[in-house]
């Protein structure tokens, strides 16, 4: 019998994680519970769970903490409120507090660190510096930066170890415990204390006499270049959630409320649905609704990318977090909060940050038996040695170098970073990746099916040509007709009428207006008798006979796919107007920016044969790539035939009737300005509704996984060398804790690049 219970989910903040490892061990005991479903995200600290009802967030929170760690849920944004006294001095005292505040005490840790260990390392390194007794200057300088500098080590690394478990922070606590407590072994028991005493410096193990040598240098330089990494590797993964903070931001903190008559400057968070509010020039509109008073143009290249403002008049939606550019809006609040598409985008990328590619499930598993194979290894390094050779100072030394060498920090930043990284520059974009499963999809699919109304095509009526009769000239036939049309509601009607406006200008008005129910109008314009519409309305004209350049006009027209409507006056046909869904502009860069991806575009429309045919001509679609006259509820059909032919299928589309057609493609991609059930139902959404944005996210997903893909063969490779490296001997310990720690940068900065795509 099928699982019934309803999942809650929670998303909890993780404290104390320091690796890969950490973030393994913590989800495999949250996933341990009965009931619970946990991801654990190293890179966004965050842990996302869902469980059934019995659970309660407690129990989840106790067990993290069980673990050795902190869990907490996320604080809710507090009331804006007047500051209490004395909430300065509070503030100063949290200063520290937070990641802003966590980051300061890193660096001020590695600061200090690296001034006490540089002479340490100088001094070690270059003979001719040393002088008598220059080993008790470096002891002096090297023990605080081992006690105190490593004691995010030594802490997390004991931590550990009271819950019976090993991570990175025990190889580096051990490591650099051991050459510390080696040189303070070989300085009071040993003949490294005696005045006088020079040794010089090796790459690779040393060999010789073990009481007569320290390793002070490795023990605060493997401190310090690990601090500096874990610095680097912080500040860059704040760079990379840095687009989502942003996103997050964009919000207005206030809004101008119009109470009673009056305007009140009020909190964002007080509007309720159905409020009126005022935007004046240069101000952020406050959230999702709909123009009631005024005229302007919108600046939505925050939200969508997309530079070139739009315009806007009463009745036409507008989306918070944009900007009113020019004129004074009254708008009517329609979404506040979460319901916001602002909110929303925020949470699709946020949701697509914490999950996990197929790739990073696997780099975890990984992770969560590396530390104590490598304990093991080193092990035996320091036993298979000192019987082989007897030589204790390079068998020591070897064995210090696997345990810092292996930390596999890189491993667990590959994919979170890339993906942090990519999601927040797609949002920039007007590009939202609903899970990191998406990018795989991207990879795969050699086929793009279409959706035309809406996708290719505008999705409205307008003006496609003007024909008029060898006696008339163009101006007049659509001064006349535009002006009998503009007084219908009927979409062809609109559109001529639109249509010319934009070619003549001013319109003339109209009397004794008539509407004749579906075969269209008649009136009087500037004191002649004009009729506009189908042949058989035309029939009780003086002179219906078509001349035969309009009569060929109307067959090229209807054969096209498009309306064609007959225009008369004063007894006589004048000229041929055709209507039609025009092909969007860029649709058919569009369409050639797929193939170059190696993509096979499809049309797919319910419109007849001859519309589709021309549509498909226009954008460039081979005519044995259209599927017309498709019922909505065929889409699915169409988007199965072609998997069952062996192709993997992306579907573009924005209407209600696209859903399950996206739903089911390998990849959905869904025009943003369409329907919530399509944003819904698609992996990709593409906030403006450009058809080139779609070429753009299948290029940033297949970059994105690119990316990831380079970053876990450097993890993993240089894990594969560098052990063996180490195991042979072949590495000094502050060497190996300079590469340790700079592979962990590498893999952040590799993926910090995916910040320049356009």
């Amino acid at each position: 019998m099928p699982d019934t219970a309803v999942q809650a989910q929670v998303e909890l903040a993780i404290g104390g994680m320091t690796c890969a490892s950490c973030a393994a061990r913590v989800e495999k005991k949250l996933n341990r519970m009965e009931g619970v479903t946990a991801t654990v995200n190293y890179a966004t600290e965050k842990a996302r769970v869902a469980y059934e009802p019995g659970v309660e967030i407690a129990d989840l929170i106790a067990t993290v903490e069980r673990t050795g760690y902190t869990a907490r849920e996320p604080e809710p944004e507090p009331e804006p409120a007047a500051p209490a006294p004395g909430a300065h001095e509070e503030k100063e005292a949290g200063a520290q507090e937070g990641p802003d505040g966590a980051l300061a005490a890193l660096r001020q840790r590695l600061i200090i660190s690296a001034v006490l260990a540089a002479p340490v390392i100088a001094l070690s390194m270059i003979p001719v510096l040393q002088f008598d007794n220059w080993q008790w200057l470096c002891l002096t300088l090297a023990a605080p930066v081992v006690v105190w500098g490593a004691y995010p080590f030594h802490r997390a690394a004991w931590t550990n170890l009271r819950h019976g478990a090993a991570t990175m922070d025990t190889l580096v606590s051990l490591g650099t415990l051991a050459a510390f407590g080696w040189s303070l072994w070989a300085l009071f028991f040993g003949h490294a204390g005696m005045p006088g005493m020079r040794h010089g410096f090796d790459l690779t193990a040393r060999h010789g006499d073990g009481s007569s040598a320290i390793y002070l240098e490795a023990a605060a330089g493997v401190t310090a270049f690990l601090l500096l990494g874990r610095y680097l590797e912080a500040r860059s993964k704040r760079k990379a959630g840095a687009a989502l903070r942003a996103l997050m931001d964009l919000g207005a903190k206030d809004v101008t409320v119009l109470r009673n008559g009056r305007e009140v400057r009020e909190p964002v968070d007080r509007l309720t649905v159905g409020d009126r509010f005022v935007v004046r020039p240069g101000e952020k509109i406050a959230t999702d609704g709909t123009v009631v008073e005024g005229t302007s143009a919108v600046d939505a290249s925050m939200l969508t990318g997309e530079s070139v403002p739009v315009d806007v008049a009463p009745g036409d939606s507008v989306t918070g977090a944009t900007v009113n550019t020019s004129g004074r809006l009254v708008v009517e609040a329609t979404r506040i909060g979460a319901d916001t598409r602002l909110a929303r985008m925020a949470q699709l990328v946020e949701d697509a940050q914490s999950g996990k590619a197929e790739a990073q499930r696997l780099a975890d598993r990984i992770s969560a038996v590396f530390v104590p194979v490598v304990l093991v290894i080193a092990l035996a390094t320091l036993v298979v040695r000192l019987l082989v050779t007897g030589d204790a100072t390079a068998a020591f030394t070897a064995a210090v170098a696997v345990l810092i060498i292996a930390c596999p920090c890189a491993l667990g930043l590959a994919t979170p970073t890339a993906l942090m990284v990519g999601t927040g520059r797609g949002a920039q974009l007007g590009i939202l990746i609903k899970g990191p499963e998406v990018l795989e999809s991207t990879r795969r699919v050699d086929t793009v099916v279409l959706d035309k109304t809406g996708t290719v095509t505008t999705g409205r009526m307008s003006l496609y040509e003007a024909v008029p009769a060898a006696d008339t000239d163009e101006k007049t036939l659509l001064r006349l007709a535009g002006a009998l049309e503009h007084a219908s509601e009927h979409p062809v009607a609109r559109a001529i009428a639109e249509g010319a406006q934009e070619r003549v200008g001013e319109l003339p008005a109209v009397e004794r207006f008539e509407n004749v129910a579906g075969l269209g109008v008649r009136g009087t314009v500037d004191g002649h008798e004009v009729v506009v519409g189908r042949e058989r309305l035309l029939a009780g004209t003086e002179d219906s006979a078509l001349p035969a350049e309009l009569a060929d006009a109307r067959d090229r027209a209807e054969a096209a796919g498009r309306t064609a409507v007959l225009v008369a006056w004063d007894g006589r046909v004048r000229g041929v107007l055709s209507v039609a869904d025009t092909v969007k502009d860029g649709s058919t860069e569009a369409v050639a920016r797929l193939r170059s991806l190696g993509l096979t575009p499809v049309l797919l429309t319910g419109d007849n044969k001859a519309v589709a045919a021309s549509v498909a001509r226009e954008v460039g679609i081979d005519p044995d790539q259209v599927f017309a006259e498709v019922m909505p509820e065929d889409k699915v059909a169409v988007v199965q035939r072609l998997q069952e032919r062996g192709r993997s299928v992306a579907m573009v589309g924005d209407g209600v009737n696209d859903a399950a057609a996206l739903a089911r493609a390998d990849l959905g991609l869904a025009i943003g300005t369409g329907t919530d059930a399509a944003i819904e139902a698609a992996d990709l959404t593409l906030v403006r509704g450009d058809l080139r944005v779609a070429a753009d996210a299948i290029r940033l997903a297949r970059r994105t996984l690119g990316t990831i893909k380079g970053n876990l063969f450097w993890a993993f490779g240089y894990n594969v060398a560098a052990i063996p490296l180490a195991v042979a001997g072949l590495l000094d310990p502050m060497i190996a804790g300079a590469a340790m720690a700079f592979s962990s940068v590498f893999v952040v900065t590799n993926s910090l690049r995916l910040r320049s795509f356009t």
